[in-house]
């Protein structure tokens, strides 16, 4: 095999290409992409799970709840094999969810580490209870962490509500059960009613291994995606921005009747709202546009349920239309947003509200912001739009198809190997430690968004990777969607022959 990617050698294309066996690969060509590897002297397994786990997407995802000081970080710990998430023996130190990388068994997943959850709580402490909450929502499978020794409190009753609505698996973790004397207190949350409470103590590691074995029996393989396109049915839009930048003056236009209140104070919208909307000659579904909570009024945490109403929404969605303000500077919060969009693997549009207000002098700047702030999603179809008297709305779905069609892009694994070697060819990885790692070949293992695997002789430097996703980016297009490219290195041992 020589060093340079050969474009008309065994990863031309070919038939098979549609296969869900292999991820992108059909079982022909997953043969010859194979054989390929072994020639380049790569572990045949790690190259198989790489196109897998690429193929899957994000990994499954494990919550663990419960209310304050019953050990849910120790228990995180213990999850991820080191001290990372932080432990104090005083209630309330995690608030924020924090999500860490796990294995066990073979199998790998993402666990969140949530705030306590209390009922009826106002401030900071409301605040976490709802990303205790949003954490639920997001997850494939719940640990409900209960404090053996104490019981279940009201606290742990209102959590089983919580939990049953959300209709997700539970683990019932019974924590805090040192030894045998402490099996009988473990044994009374049965009461509980969410089946076989599993003794724990997070603290020794007594009986976690178990669990884990138990949460691996309700946790899927990969995780939930029922996007609505793959059914047939309407496209799912979900439209995403800071308050008060006229997100329900939008949806009402396009609507083209009063759907949801408009009022100048930010965050009037307190309901879900998820609205079946005929536009451009097609049926969409705009998804869950608000979310704050009734219960909580405090003005301080406009800005916290901002963002849990985007992720919310952004995890139900294929498309995210942010609205920005375009009279006002483009804030931190825009570009938090834009980045939880583009970080859950979502198409992504970005509409300029208010266009039709700004004079000479705003519109310069704004362009200057845009291209200082936001030239990372340079990518994503813009549209500059006017809820209040409907400018240029019809330029919004052709935007939104673009990037769904930008979404599902597959790039046959010929053409792409032909492009990788025309690019390692014209533009070679510096070379450090006078050693120069190569490209050697490559794959797409999925879409929604597009997902590259490469395999390498050796380390590819970040600023090496982004030059590749611009180049990919020239090349296929993939307008108004993140794509994720993933590296494998061969391993340092001898050639197979």
């Amino acid at each position: 095999m020589n060093d340079q990617i050969q474009p008309d050698g065994p990863m031309s294309e070919g038939p098979g290409l549609g296969g869900d066996e292999h991820g992108a690969l059909g079982d022909a060509e997953f043969a010859r992409f194979m054989e390929l590897a072994r020639e380049e002297g790569f572990d045949l397994e790690d190259v198989e799970g790489a196109i897998e786990e690429a193929g899957h997407g994000p990994l499954p995802v494990l919550a663990v709840v419960g209310r304050p000081n019953v050990g849910k970080s120790t228990l995180v710990n213990r999850f991820i094999g080191r001290r990372e998430a932080v432990v104090e023996d005083t209630p309330g130190v995690t608030r924020d969810r924090v999500t860490y990388d796990a294995e066990w068994s073979g199998r790998r997943f993402k666990v969140v580490d949530t705030g306590g959850w209390e009922q009826d709580v106002l401030g900071i402490d409301a605040s976490v209870a709802a990303q205790a909450e949003y954490a639920i929502e997001a997850a494939d499978a719940v640990v409900f962490v209960v404090d053996a020794t104490v019981g279940a409190t009201d606290t742990d009753e209102a959590v089983v509500r919580l939990l049953r609505k959300a209709g997700k698996p539970v683990v019932l973790c019974a924590n805090k059960v040192d030894g045998p004397s402490g099996e009988s207190d473990a044994a009374m949350l049965w009461s509980l009613g969410l089946g076989e409470p599993h003794p724990v103590s997070a603290l020794h590691g007594r009986g976690t291994g178990d669990m884990l074995d138990a949460v691996l029996e309700v946790l899927p393989d990969a995780p939930r995606e029922s996007f609505g396109g793959q059914g047939g049915g309407p496209r799912r839009v979900a439209l995403i921005g800071r308050p008060n930048v006229g997100k329900s003056s939008l949806l009402n236009k396009v609507a083209r009747e009063e759907r949801v209140v408009v009022d100048a104070l930010a965050g009037t919208t307190r309901d879900p709202v998820d609205e079946i909307i005929e536009l451009g000659g097609k049926t969409w579904r705009f998804v869950d546009t608000a979310g704050i909570r009734k219960r909580v009024h405090l003005q301080q945490g406009a800005d916290y349920y901002a963002s849990l109403r985007t992720a919310a929404a952004v995890e139900k969605a294929e498309v995210a239309v942010v609205l920005l303000d375009a009279a006002d500077s483009i804030s931190v919060q825009d570009q938090r947003i834009i980045t939880m969009a583009v970080d859950a693997g979502r198409a992504l549009v970005l509409a300029y509200n208010k266009w039709d207000t700004l004079d000479e002098e705003r519109r310069y700047y704004l362009e200057r912001e845009i291209e200082s702030e936001l030239g990372q999603v340079a990518w994503a179809p813009r549209v500059n739009v006017s809820a209040r008297t409907g400018r240029h709305m019809e330029k919004l779905v052709p935007a939104i198809e673009t990037a769904l069609a930008g979404w599902e892009t597959r790039v046959p694994t010929g053409r792409l190997n032909a492009f990788l070697g025309e690019l390692v060819a014209s533009h070679p990885h510096p070379v450090r430690g006078g050693k120069q790692p190569r490209i050697l070949f490559g794959t797409q293992a999925g879409t929604k968004p597009p997902r590259f695997v490469l395999f390498a002789s050796g380390f590819i430097e970040h600023g090496y990777r982004r030059y590749i996703e611009r180049r990919l980016r020239e090349e296929f297009g993939f307008e108004g969607t993140p794509i994720h490219v993933s590296v494998r290195v061969r391993e340092k041992r001898g050639r197979k022959k």
